[in-house]
């Protein structure tokens, strides 16, 4: 899975694995994203690009056995949402 981002400063977007290859910085502008935790930041994009295609991988592999079971998709996708909505705050709206 391959995760896209905006950048809050400019608004242009860019895809996770460009601000992992330039350590943290903004492909566009050069500036950090986050100065002070550039490798936190970096390890933690890492982590969640990989695992996230993990979980899809692990949720089509359920998915094609057919279990007699469901799972609710709020339990994982509300801890996502709300996370993400705490990422966009403060985004920089275009137009």
């Amino acid at each position: 899975m391959k995760i896209k981002g905006t950048c809050k400063r400019d608004g242009r977007e860019f895809m996770v694995d460009q601000v992992i290859e330039s350590g943290g910085a903004c492909p566009w502008d050069g500036e950090p994203f986050e100065s002070d935790y550039a490798v936190v930041l970096v390890d933690s994009l890492r982590d969640a690009q990989e695992h996230a295609s993990l979980l899809v991988q692990s949720l089509e592999k359920i998915a094609a056995l057919r279990p007699d079971l469901s799972l609710q998709s709020a339990s994982l996708v509300g801890p996502i949402r709300a996370q993400l909505d705490r990422l966009e705050q403060n985004l920089v709206v275009q137009g």
